[in-house]
Order: structure tokens, then C-alpha cells, then sequence
């Protein structure tokens, strides 16, 4: 029995040790991790158990008969962050380039079954060469079956994709079913068909990051949530962001102790946003003075400027944020923003995260690319996201909501809980002056003084119908409260609706606007 041990302790240490020292030192010289000191940053020290880490591959032919290493090229199995359970799988490069093997293949779904089944996050490293192609078509089921259960495990367990390598042609679909996705800067890129495939059919010359990049995906495409500078700060955020949610949809997202006073008055407010509403602002320094401690997550902080999106806590409990930003854009909607704040609200739904809405929207962004790029389709996801979400909602007029922008941004028509407005608030189908060129056109036209007499009817239209408490006095604000009481307004207000329940037509699924 001595003899069988000794002999399974030195396996052991030549899986741990990997594929060669000269694999390992090309792995560094890249700037990038192993894929065990990657999974070492991710877990709690001493945590990981490794699931079939003797498994090697059966495939014959084209050499790989004589090469089979152990793990196949892919580590999987699970630990703990800050001691809740999370299951890992991570793509070793040094081995056959953490190209997917029939075996392979196995081992992620064997650890993605046993992340739905313990109903924990699952985080993938990836690192990969895309499909082995001397196993050819037996590769390719192996990532069909990776999409099927990424599909399955949507809104079921927090799903996050962190890319740190190449992740080319059809694994690339396997990050974008999931939850969020990072990417770190110059060493992870993804796309459908690389720069040689670009430049022979269209004859365009771009290198790899310039074509999917992480500041490409960022900025560009919106297909990356998290852009970082290296792997370890890459990493720890992925640490920080499992610290926000929850483990799986039966679960509320994890409380902390506040040391940040329910009650603190958020005095400065009144000084940061601005009475007129054509003057802009940032809406980042309004998050930070009501959430605790002024800490929050901002979730493709890059792509759609003119909207944030994000995660932050308030009196201990885990909130999503949306609110318009009028430093870009004047804080309108457009497409891109709309598809962002869509698929936010709907992942906070489904994983029991109240959603706080801050607006200060003057509209949908007009224009000819934005109505023939399907500005109204686009528009209708962010809709049909807020009308279908069940967790407490709450939403917050700072100043303008004018128009469609303003029932589509969470308004108490389309299923708010509470809406609250500050006494600069202004609800109204359009601003002022356009509303009474168009009421007015004929007085106007027909005045001696075009001018002074628009200057009146606008001034006219605001008193009647633009005044703060308008909408308070016909039900569609609850409150207008000081804006120094933001905080312990939506503090009281969220742990009132913490024990909301909401029911639904049965159905299968809905058919959402695509």
C-alpha cells in the first residue's frame, strides 16, 4: 500500500508542477498566469479541490496518441470567496494551447452540472486555443454542450467569464451567454474570425487587440463589462463582484454590518446637482454621497456613457443603481444604453437585487441613425425588462423626465413600488419651449413680438403644468422629499419592500423584443 501511495503523491506533484519548466517560463514571459496561480489569486487560501485532475484524453492520431497529460489541458473544481462556495474551471495554455478536447469538454460539464446542482457561482478562466482540431467534430460538440448549460444556469447561479488569452470563433459565444465578463489588456482578445480570416475577405488589417481587445469590447462592442490592466487586479474584482450577489436565484444577496449611518443627511446634493436643468453634472458623485461609504461597482463603466449602471449597498444591503448620466450626452437614451441598462435591470431580477432608478433624462436621443439602427426595438427591451422585474423598485426624479424616456426609466405606470422627486423635478411629454412651439404655434406666429410672446407661453406652460408638485398632486409621486434625506429615505423605503412578493401569469417564457 506504501508503494501505491508514494506513487500517487508523485503523479500528484507532477500535475501540480505542469506540463514543463519551459512551458511556464513562455507563460510568464507573456505576462500571463498559470492557470493553478490563477485560481490561487481567485480562492481562499487553501480552499480548492480539484475534480478529475488524472483525466487524459483517449483521442488517436496526428501525434496524440504519444502526448496525454494530465488534466487535459483544463482544471477544474471548486473552493470558496471569503468562505462561500464558488466552482472554477481554468483553461491551462501550457497544454495543447488549453485547446478543447472531447475530454476536456467533459470535465467543464461535469463541473458546470455540479455548480447548478450546489446552486453556486461558477467562474470560468479562459485561456484557450478554441477547439482541438485533431479530434475534430467531437471538439465541437463538446462546446455545444457547454453553451446548452450556460443557457440552463442563466438566472439560476451567477455565471462570470474572466478572459485572460486568446478566446477565438465559436467559444466566444460560451462568455457572452454569460453574466459578466472580464478581460485584461493586451493578453485576452475575442472574436468570431481573427485578422488573417478579416483581411483575406474584406481586405482590412488590424491586429488582434485592435480587433477584439479588452478596450475594443469595453468601449465598442459593450461585450466586456470589465476592462483591467493586469490579471491580479482583474481577479480580485471578480472576488469583489462575487461579494455583491448572491449564490444562486433562491438566495438573497449577502447583507454586510453599516457602519455608514441609515440616517446620514446627504447635505451636499443640493450643491452638486444643479437647479437648471440645462446645466450638466456628474451622476457618479450622487452615487457615491447616497450609497455606503460611497462605494459602488459600475458595470460597463465604458460602453453607453450617458447611463450607469450599477452595484452598491445601502444600510448593509446589496442595490442596483441605474441613473442617467448629463455629463455625456445629456443623460438621453439611445440604443446602446438602452441594450445596457436592459440586461442590468434583468440580471438584478433574477438574482433578488432591489433596483433604485435616478433620473434626470430629457428623452430618447433623436435621429436618423437611431430610429434605422431600431431605437424603438431597442427601447422596448429596456421596457419590457422593468415591466417584467418582481424585486422592489424604487425611482428617484432628480430634475427632468420628459417623455417616453421617462415612463421607460422605471416610472410608477410600468410597476414602480415608490417614486420619489426632489422640488426641482420636472415631469412633462417634452421640455417647455418645445411644448409650447408646438400648443402655441399660431399665438406665436400671429404676436408683433414672436420672441417675448414664447418667452411668456413657455414661462405660462411650466407654472400650469411643469411645477414640482404636478405630478405629487395626481399620484404619480409619492413623495418630493429634501434632497439631503435621499439616503434614509431609500434605506426605510427598501427594508419596508424587502418581504415583497410578486406574482405572474403562468407561462413559459415571455418573448421579449430582440
Amino acid at each position: 500500500m506504501r508503494s501505491h501511495v508514494a506513487e500517487l503523491a508523485g503523479i500528484r506533484r507532477q500535475v501540480l508542477a505542469g506540463p514543463s519548466e519551459k512551458a511556464t517560463r513562455a507563460q510568464h514571459a507573456k505576462g500571463k498566469l498559470t492557470a493553478r496561480e490563477r485560481i490561487g489569486l481567485l480562492l481562499d487560501e487553501g480552499s480548492f479541490r480539484e475534480v478529475e485532475q488524472l483525466r487524459r484524453h483517449r483521442a488517436t492520431g496526428f501525434g496524440l496518441e504519444a502526448r496525454k497529460p494530465y488534466t487535459d489541458g483544463v482544471i477544474t473544481g471548486w473552493g470558496t470567496v471569503e468562505g462561500r462556495t464558488v466552482f472554477v474551471y481554468a483553461h491551462d495554455f501550457r497544454i495543447f494551447g488549453g485547446a478543447l478536447g472531447e475530454a476536456h469538454a467533459t470535465k467543464i460539464h461535469k463541473i458546470m452540472d455540479m455548480a447548478i446542482a450546489a446552486g453556486a457561482p461558477l467562474v470560468s478562466l479562459n485561456d484557450g486555443a478554441g477547439a482541438r482540431i485533431q479530434e475534430g467534430v467531437t471538439a465541437l460538440a463538446g462546446y455545444g454542450g457547454i453553451f446548452q448549460r450556460n443557457t440552463r444556469a442563466s438566472g439560476v447561479i451567477p455565471q462570470i467569464s474572466v478572459m485572460l488569452g486568446p478566446c477565438a470563433g465559436g467559444a466566444a459565444y460560451s462568455p457572452a451567454l454569460t453574466d459578466f465578463v472580464f478581460m485584461v489588456r493586451d493578453t485576452s482578445q475575442m472574436f468570431i474570425t481573427g485578422p488573417d480570416v478579416v483581411k483575406a475577405v474584406t481586405g482590412e488589417e488590424i491586429t488582434q487587440n485592435g480587433l477584439g481587445g479588452a478596450d475594443v469590447h469595453a468601449e465598442t462592442s459593450g461585450v466586456c463589462h470589465f476592462a483591467h490592466d493586469d490579471e491580479e487586479t482583474c481577479i480580485q474584482e471578480v472576488r469583489y463582484l462575487l461579494s455583491l450577489l448572491p449564490q444562486n436565484n433562491r438566495e438573497n444577496p449577502p447583507a454586510v454590518p453599516c457602519d455608514d449611518p441609515h440616517e446620514r443627511r446627504c447635505d451636499t446634493l443640493a450643491d452638486l446637482v444643479p437647479a437648471d436643468g440645462n446645466r450638466p453634472y456628474d451622476m457618479a458623485e450622487v452615487i457615491e454621497e447616497i450609497v455606503d461609504d460611497g462605494e459602488y461597482l459600475e458595470v460597463h463603466e465604458r460602453w453607453a456613457r450617458n447611463i450607469i449602471c450599477a452595484l452598491a449597498r445601502l444600510g448593509g444591503q446589496v442595490v442596483g443603481v441605474v441613473a442617467n448620466q448629463p455629463r455625456v450626452l445629456a443623460g438621453v437614451l439611445d440604443i446602446e444604453a438602452s441594450e445596457k441598462t436592459a440586461r442590468f435591470v434583468q440580471m438584478c431580477d433574477a438574482f433578488s437585487i432591489p433596483i433604485v432608478t435616478l433620473l434626470d433624462v430629457p428623452g430618447f436621443l433623436p435621429g436618423v441613425d437611431q430610429e434605422h439602427g431600431g431605437i424603438i426595438r431597442h427601447g422596448a427591451k429596456l421596457l419590457y425588462a422593468y415591466c417584467n422585474a418582481t424585486v422592489p423598485r424604487i425611482s428617484l426624479i432628480l430634475r427632468k423626465a420628459y417623455g417616453g424616456a421617462y415612463i421607460v426609466m422605471d416610472s410608477q405606470s410600468i410597476g414602480a413600488d415608490l417614486t420619489y422627486a426632489w422640488p426641482t423635478n420636472e415631469i412633462a411629454v417634452m421640455g417647455a419651449e418645445g411644448a409650447a412651439n408646438v400648443i402655441f404655434r399660431r399665438r406665436i406666429a400671429e404676436a408683433e413680438d414672436p420672441e417675448a410672446m414664447r418667452a411668456e407661453l413657455v414661462k405660462e406652460y411650466k407654472a400650469e403644468l411643469m411645477h414640482p408638485y404636478y405630478a405629487a398632486e395626481r399620484g404619480l409621486v409619492d413623495d418630493v422629499i429634501d434632497p439631503a434625506d435621499t439616503r434614509e429615505v431609500l434605506i426605510r423605503s427598501l427594508a419596508m419592500l424587502r418581504t415583497k412578493h410578486a406574482d405572474r401569469p403562468a407561462r413559459k417564457h415571455g418573448n421579449p423584443p430582440q
